[in-house]
């Protein structure tokens, strides 16, 4: 393995092969084949995924969907007091947000609460429920996070708290007891797995509709955008559709803070596609908790004043910008610290020096630069909390379940993760990770490839194919932007 950048000369460049069929219908030839390369081989599959015949919103089939309904439904009704126990990345405060907002319409009293990422890390804390348990909540609805708690959901239950959870994180061999667990990954027949804004957004819809009431579906839908772009959830069937219609939203949004946001990272608020939530909007939004605090990011998406929402996105702006510099000072130091492991089939980093908030980065950074696994981590006197970012074939928090003895605490997928750890315990995670890492990417060629689609001559791309290839959008993770080749261009 090579530590350089890899620049484009460095990349394989491989046109994909002709798929075994292409779906049938009014499309181009072009446009067939490059569904076909997304695994849509029917004219039915075709005709959903660009909504022929007006399908809308599906929804779903959730685990403990209707137990999550029922429990919410008797919240609303008896004006119960709902604690609503949020993350600090996009997708949670989002998930947050869309709970809070809905059952406030409906007749609960929510109580929002979003972790400090430094003071108390991911995930629900005992005295994060006691403080909620004070405030008179006899519910507890968790948002992007809960599935592994164990401890602490029993600590709530011992409190006489009912339990919801709302999460689409990896699940372990134990989950919580006396919880209704709303998780696409407790099903594997949910191939199209939503973000927790996502489920958020279908368990609130189908509470408006038990209880006989209009939800405003654009406010609603503008959130769920917002979180699955960011969470980078994959762009397939009703994810996709929930997406495209969140931009059409968010291109008409009335709320300030999602106007103000799009006026400081300059903007075309009519224009919102994914690529505004992906490089303006989510950047701006996850500075709140890699830099402060997740709940300015909160206030600034529920917020209904105009001046609070301008005050608010400039100070995302401000943590945003703060960011950046923060990120380049720790990756030139990661890259110090990475060659000393040249020919590791790992990258595992730490220093005291790394801002907790943007190890992530730094390690995604790492990733892209070296091609393999990276995990980096805030090196702290008695305990050290990392993030680790995967390449294709390598799954990481898999990976981390092989030696759970030597953790506090870790979950994620299999793309990103993250753990806790007593300082001490980490020469010995390393070289589990790399005995683990060396085994399964044994044999693999790391370099980068640029998979192409199709080869086109640039005098066969027409109107027709054009139009069609618009309405590909949006694009992500399951859905790439197509990529074609065209020779002897000058």
């Amino acid at each position: 393995m090579t530590t350089s950048t890899t620049t484009q000369a460095e990349k394989r460049w491989q046109v994909r092969p002709d798929p075994a069929s292409t779906p049938k219908g009014e499309w181009p030839p072009l446009v067939a084949r490059l569904l076909a390369l997304r695994g849509i081989s029917t004219t039915a599959e075709a005709a959903a995924y660009f909504d022929l015949e007006g399908a809308g919103h599906g929804r779903p089939q959730l685990p403990d969907l209707d137990a999550a309904v029922a429990r919410l439904s008797q919240a609303c009704g008896g004006g119960e007091t709902v604690a609503v126990y949020g993350d600090f990345d996009v997708d949670g405060v989002t998930a947050a947000a869309l709970l809070t907002e809905g059952l406030t319409d409906l007749g609960a009293k929510p109580v929002p609460y979003i972790p400090h990422r430094i003071s108390e890390g991911y995930g629900l804390n005992k005295d994060a429920i006691d403080s909620l348990h004070a405030l008179g909540a006899t519910l507890l609805v968790t948002a992007d996070c809960g599935t592994s708690s164990i401890a602490e959901i029993a600590h709530a239950r011992g409190l006489g708290m009912d339990v919801m959870i709302l999460d689409h994180h990896t699940v372990p061999p134990q989950l919580p007891l006396e919880s209704i667990i709303v998780n696409p990954k407790r099903d594997a027949r949910i191939m199209d797995e939503p973000a927790a804004c996502g489920i958020a957004y279908y368990v609130l819809r189908a509470l408006y509709q038990s209880m006989g009431r209009a939800a405003d579906e654009r406010r609603l839908l503008e959130l769920a955008a917002l979180g699955t772009v960011c969470d980078m959830a994959p762009l397939n069937g009703e994810n996709r559709r929930l997406v495209r219609d969140g931009l059409v939203a968010l291109s008409n949004s009335q709320r300030p803070g999602v106007r103000a946001l799009l006026a400081v990272a300059g903007g075309d608020p009519s224009r919102v596609d994914a690529e505004t939530i992906a490089f303006a909007l989510g950047p701006r939004l996850n500075a709140a908790g890699r830099m402060a605090h997740a709940r300015l990011a909160f206030d600034l998406l529920t917020s209904r004043e105009e001046e609070q929402a301008q005050d608010l996105a400039a100070q995302l702006d401000a943590l945003n910008r703060e960011r950046q510099e923060a990120t380049e000072t720790a990756v030139a130091l990661a890259e110090e610290l990475a060659a000393e492991d040249a020919d590791a089939p790992l990258l595992m980093l730490g220093h005291a020096d790394f801002p907790l908030g943007i190890v992530g980065l730094v390690a995604a950074r790492l990733v892209e630069a070296h091609r393999r696994p990276a995990i980096v981590y805030q090196l702290g006197e008695t305990e050290s909390r990392a993030s680790a970012r995967s390449v294709q074939g390598f799954d990481v928090t898999a990976a981390l379940r092989t030696c759970p003895e030597l953790f506090v605490r870790f979950g994620g997928h299999r793309m990103a993760a993250g753990f806790t750890a007593l300082s001490e315990q980490l020469p010995a995670i390393k070289e589990r990770l790399l005995a683990e890492a060396g085994e399964r990417l044994a044999g693999r060629d790391m370099t980068p490839s640029i998979d192409i689609d199709a080869e086109l001559p640039l005098s066969e791309l027409r109107g027709d194919e054009i139009r069609w290839l618009g309405r590909m959008a949006p694009h992500g993770v399951g859905n790439p932007e197509p990529v074609l080749l065209s020779r002897g261009v000058r």
